[in-house]
Order: C-alpha cells, then sequence, then structure tokens
C-alpha cells in the first residue's frame, strides 16, 4: 500500500517543547502565582509518564504539601495555573521562537514536492500548535496541513488512538495509506492502535525509552545515524524515500 500522507505528532517530535518550552512556561507561572514549585528537567521528565498538561500539573499538585488539599479548590488553581502557562507559552514562541528539530523543515518541503499530504494528529491545544508552527512556518503554516487535529477535536489523551482515527477520518485514508511520526511511547501505541504505521523519531525525554510496535526508530531526522532499521544511505538525513522504504517493509 503506497504512502500518501505522514501524521505528525507536535510536542518532542516537531519541536523539543516540552523540555524548552512548556516546562519554561509552567515554572513562569508558578513564579508569577507566587507559588512555591520549580520543576527541573529531571522531574518534569517524571511528570511526562502523565498525558497531558493540565492532567500533569493536577498529578503533581495532588502530591504537593504546599497545595490546598480541597480537590475542587485544587482543580480550579491548577486550571488558573494552566491558562496562564499557555499565555506564557504563546508569548515565550512568539518572542523567540522554538526551532522545529533537525531535518523536519527538509522532511516537510519533501512531502509538498512529491504530493504527499501532512496532518497534524495531537493532543495539544490548537492555540500551543499554531503559536509553534507560526513561528517557524510563518503565517500561512495551516496551508501545508491537509488536517490538524488537536486536543480541542480529540480530547482524550495519548495511549488513546482518538487523535489518529479522526485524522484518517478527515484525510479520507485507511490507516496503512499513512505514516505517523512520534517521540514517545505513549504516542506510538495511539498510533499503532489506530492501525497507523509509525516512525519513532526519539526526544529528550525519550532518548532511551523502549517503545514496541514501529517500523523504525531514531534520534533524529537531521541524520540517518543510530537508526534502527539502518537507514538505506550511508550519511545524509532521512528523506521522504527513506519513510517510503520503511513504511512498504510494513506493509
Amino acid at each position: 500500500m503506497s504512502l500518501r500522507a505522514l501524521l505528525w505528532d507536535v510536542d518532542g517530535t516537531l519541536a523539543e517543547t516540552e523540555r524548552d518550552g512548556h516546562r519554561v512556561a509552567f515554572n513562569r507561572a508558578f513564579h508569577a502565582l507566587g507559588l512555591p514549585w520549580d520543576w527541573s528537567e529531571q522531574r518534569y521528565g517524571e511528570l511526562l509518564r502523565v498525558a497531558g498538561g493540565l492532567e500533569r500539573l493536577q498529578h503533581d499538585l495532588a502530591t504537593q504539601p504546599a497545595a490546598p488539599s480541597d480537590p475542587a479548590v485544587r482543580a480550579a488553581l491548577a486550571a488558573r495555573i494552566h491558562r496562564l502557562k499557555n499565555d506564557y507559552y504563546a508569548q515565550q514562541v512568539a518572542a523567540t521562537g522554538l526551532p522545529l528539530r533537525p531535518g523536519v523543515l527538509e522532511l516537510l518541503a519533501d512531502c509538498a514536492a512529491a504530493g504527499v499530504r501532512m496532518a497534524i494528529a495531537t493532543t495539544t491545544s490548537g492555540a500551543n500548535v499554531a503559536a509553534l508552527l507560526r513561528g517557524a512556518l510563518g503565517a500561512g503554516w495551516r496551508g501545508q496541513f491537509a488536517a490538524v487535529v488537536c486536543a480541542e477535536e480529540a480530547p482524550r489523551k495519548k495511549p488513546d488512538p482518538q487523535v489518529y482515527r479522526l485524522a484518517l477520518d478527515t484525510l479520507a485514508l485507511r490507516a496503512g495509506e499513512t505514516l505517523a511520526l512520534e517521540d514517545s511511547p505513549a504516542g506510538a501505541a495511539a498510533a499503532c492502535a489506530a492501525g497507523v504505521p509509525v516512525v519513532v523519531t526519539r526526544s529528550a525525554y525519550f532518548a532511551a525509552t523502549a517503545v514496541t510496535g514501529m517500523l523504525a526508530a531514531g534520534p533524529s531526522l537531521g541524520s540517518v545515524a543510530g537508526w534502527e532499521p539502518a537507514a538505506a544511505q550511508a550519511a545524509g538525513r532521512v528523506d521522504l524515500a527513506q519513510l517510503v522504504r520503511w513504511h512498504a517493509r510494513g506493509s
């Protein structure tokens, strides 16, 4: 079955947004509200076991002695922090930008040249996606994607396959005609549960985490080094032709 569309995850896949964007914005929100918390890179990595920024925050507050003991008050505080965090994230991306990971821009160009459609399949908010891609791709970023499915459309977090099923419905494609690009075990599991083949480009927080069910996994789309199974070419980046090869092997 030929490859007709790439389905992109966002956080950790398009850019290192978790470490360099969301974590920083959460800490700014804590400080702005006078709260005694600061998430280190290590602590945030631990919290990524909980899918979803708000859910991650609620999980952490439930363990904090300084957080409100009343669940309803704690939930209201979490919602307030999360709204402020999203504002800070958008401000940060607009002011300084978050670079896309190596090889991403080139792969986007490959798809455009070859007529392979692309979609966003993420359970982060549409506002966060727009903030990142407006800065990285320009004001017309939306036109590069045949479908953009975010948390508003797919509220069930990965590893639930809801976001991938909605993306397939929007594209009117069968799962085997697509390929997902993910960075995490939960994301890969979501794609696999929807029947979508997946290639894992490992992010900073999942560099050594075991992932099952993928066609291939490696450290960066910007280089063929370190991929398993090995790329066909001995040097250069992971291009669309290489993704097509892996896709064909899994068909």
